[in-house]
């Protein structure tokens, strides 16, 4: 598993954005579920990778939801205009 590079995360759309999450926090369960069951013995460091991706793109995520708010909050209002 190749760590992937915030800059290429970013390229993706808000609905792969959401179905990476989805598919990452899966990954994770997966990893807990094989070391709790001991069918792990090596590939400890995917648990690093696969929480640092989720990290990415969970950032990614909330700054395209704060950059949203900001444009909702800069448009003036319809009774800003008339006074």
């Amino acid at each position: 598993m190749a760590l992937s590079k915030a800059t290429e995360l970013r390229k993706l759309s808000e609905e792969e954005i959401t179905a990476e999450i989805a598919k990452t926090k899966r990954d994770l369960f997966d990893l807990r579920f094989k070391k709790a069951t001991r069918q792990m013995e090596t590939g400890f460091h995917e648990f690093r990778q696969t929480r640092r991706k989720l990290a990415q793109l969970m950032t990614i995520e909330r700054e395209r939801q704060l950059a949203a708010q900001d444009k909702v909050k800069q448009k003036p209002s319809k009774a800003a205009k008339e006074a």
